[in-house]
C-alpha cells in the first residue's frame, strides 16, 4: 500500500531572487526578532517575549499531531476492504482521523477506482473540517478549548461535499484503474477511529469531565491520545517503532513552525498597537471573518501545505480574534474554510491525485478539476458559516 508524508522541508522558501532561500519556521524566528529590537526593546525583553511566544501552543500540538501520524503511520502497513463508492463517505473521517489528506488518500485510492477524483475532494473536505483535524489544530493555536464547537464540521461538511462534487460533474469523467480488492483486506484499520468516535461522543452526552481520568479521555486531546495507542496496539510488534519515529519526524518540523508562528505573533501583538487598528461593532466582526478566510487563502496558495497553513495561521491573528470577539467556532471554521484555497502545483496533494487519477491529463484540465472543486469547496464553507452565523446558530 502506498504511502505519504507532508513534505516541510521547502515550505515557505523565500528570497529566491536576491540568492537567499529560507524555509518558513527561519523567516518567522528572523521577522520575531526583528520586531522586537526595531521596537527598541531591551535585549532581555526580546528574549523573553520571544520564549513566550514561542511556547505558547507547543504542548497542545504535541498531544494531536504524535497521536494521528502514529494512526498514519499504522494505516498504512494495513490492507483495507474494498469500499467502492461508499469510499467517498469514509474518506472524510478516515482523512481526518489521520489528520493528513494524503495519506488519506494512499491509503484509500486503492480501493476507489473510478471514484478518485471524488474520494480525493471527500477526504479534503474531511481534513478541513473535522475533528481532530483542521479545526483542533486551529482551536488549538487560538488557544480555544471548548469541544462543542467541533460540531459545526459536521454541518459543513454537506455543503462542502456536495460544492465540490457538483464542480467536478460539469467534466467528463477521468479514466480511472479498475477498483483493486485487497487480499485479506478487512476493517481492522478503522478501530482507532472507532475509539476516537467513542470517546468523543461520550464526552458529548455524558457527565464525564469532571471525573478523574474520564474527563481527560473524553475531550478531544485525550481520545485522539487513545486513538493513537489503539493504533500501536494493532500494529505488528516488528513495525511499531517503525511507526512511531515516523511520527515523531513527521511531529518535530510542525512543532517548530508552530513555535515560530507563536514567535512572531506574540511579539507582533506587544510592540504593534492592534487595537487602534481594527474596526469595532458587528461589521468588524464581519470583515474580521473574511480577513481570516483571505489569510488562511493567501498562506495556503503562497505555500502550498494545508497543515503548515493551519499551525502558523493561528498565533499571528490569534491577537485579532480576541480584540475582535469573535465567537470561537466563528474564528476556527474561517480559517479552515480559507485553507480549501486552493490545490495548486505547489501543494503535495495536487501532485499525488494527479499523477495516480489524473494520468496523462493535461495540465490545465488538472488545475480546472482540481483547483476549482477545491475553490467551490472553500466559498461554499464560508458562505454557509456566514449564513449560520446569521441565524444565530454560530455565536
Amino acid at each position: 500500500m502506498a504511502s505519504a508524508s507532508v513534505d516541510t522541508r521547502g515550505i515557505g522558501q523565500a528570497g529566491a531572487g536576491w540568492g537567499i532561500s529560507l524555509p518558513l519556521p527561519v523567516l518567522l524566528v528572523l521577522g520575531a526578532l526583528a520586531l522586537g529590537i526595531g521596537a527598541g526593546l531591551p535585549p532581555e525583553e526580546v528574549v523573553r517575549r520571544f520564549g513566550q511566544g514561542f511556547g505558547r501552543s507547543l504542548g497542545d500540538f504535541a498531544l494531536i499531531l504524535l497521536p494521528s501520524f502514529l494512526i498514519a503511520a499504522s494505516l498504512s502497513h494495513r490492507a483495507l476492504p474494498s469500499m467502492g463508492g461508499a469510499v467517498r463517505f469514509v474518506a472524510p473521517f478516515a482523512s481526518a482521523g489521520m489528520i493528513c489528506h494524503i495519506t488519506a488518500y494512499a491509503a484509500l485510492a486503492p480501493l476507489a477506482g473510478a471514484h478518485r477524483i471524488s474520494m480525493a475532494m471527500a477526504a479534503f473536505a474531511g481534513f478541513m473540517l473535522l475533528v481532530p483535524a483542521g479545526p483542533l489544530i486551529v482551536g488549538a493555536s487560538l488557544g480555544i478549548d471548548d469541544p462543542s464547537i467541533y460540531l459545526l464540521g459536521l454541518v459543513l461538511l454537506v455543503p462542502v461535499m456536495l460544492a465540490g462534487e457538483a464542480w467536478l460533474r460539469l467534466f467528463p469523467e477521468p479514466v480511472a484503474p479498475p477498483e483493486r480488492r485487497e487480499a485479506g483486506g478487512d476493517w481492522a484499520g478503522f478501530i482507532p477511529f472507532g475509539v476516537l468516535a467513542a470517546l468523543l461522543v461520550a464526552g458529548w452526552l455524558l457527565p464525564l469531565h469532571d471525573v478523574p481520568v474520564l474527563g481527560f479521555l473524553v475531550q478531544p486531546k485525550g481520545a485522539l491520545l487513545m486513538a493513537g495507542v489503539a493504533a500501536w496496539i494493532g500494529t505488528p510488534a516488528p513495525l511499531r517503532r517503525e511507526c512511531v519515529d515516523s511520527a515523531v519526524r513527521r511531529t518535530t518540523g510542525l512543532m517548530l513552525l508552530v513555535g515560530a508562528a507563536g514567535a512572531f505573533g506574540g511579539m507582533a501583538t506587544f510592540v504593534v498597537p492592534v487595537a487602534q487598528l481594527l474596526p469595532q461593532g458587528e461589521g468588524g466582526q464581519l470583515a474580521g471573518v473574511l480577513a481570516l478566510f483571505a489569510a488562511a487563502s493567501t498562506l495556503k496558495m503562497l505555500q502550498g501545505s494545508s497543515m503548515a497553513t493551519f499551525a502558523a495561521l493561528g498565533p499571528l491573528v490569534a491577537p485579532v480574534v480576541a480584540h475582535l470577539g469573535l465567537p470561537p467556532a466563528l474564528a476556527v471554521y474561517a480559517i479552515c474554510a480559507g485553507g480549501f484555497v486552493a490545490i495548486l502545483p505547489n501543494d503535495n496533494y495536487y501532485w499525488l491525485v494527479r499523477r495516480d487519477a489524473l494520468e496523462g491529463a493535461p495540465e490545465k484540465a488538472v488545475v480546472a478539476r482540481l483547483t476549482g472543486a477545491a475553490v467551490c469547496q472553500g466559498l461554499a464553507a464560508l458562505v454557509s458559516l456566514i449564513a449560520l452565523w446569521a441565524v444565530g446558530v454560530v455565536g
